[in-house]
């Protein structure tokens, strides 16, 4: 069986900006003051990164 794991925190490879999932608002949320909202940001998530993930049955 395959479950879908997706990142729950994201770092900016050029403003280092962090950002980690808000379940209650259903998306990214700034973790900490460092970097800036208007850089054009480029998400540490990249072809690497699998979200499926084998269970054992």
């Amino acid at each position: 069986m395959v479950t879908i794991d997706p990142p729950t925190e994201r770092t900016c490879e050029r403003c280092g900006r962090v950002e980690r999932w808000d379940e209650d608002s259903q998306t990214f949320v700034a973790d900490d003051e460092k970097g800036t909202p208007h850089c054009l940001h480029e998400w540490d998530i990249n072809g690497q990164y699998n979200p499926l993930q084998e269970s054992e049955s």
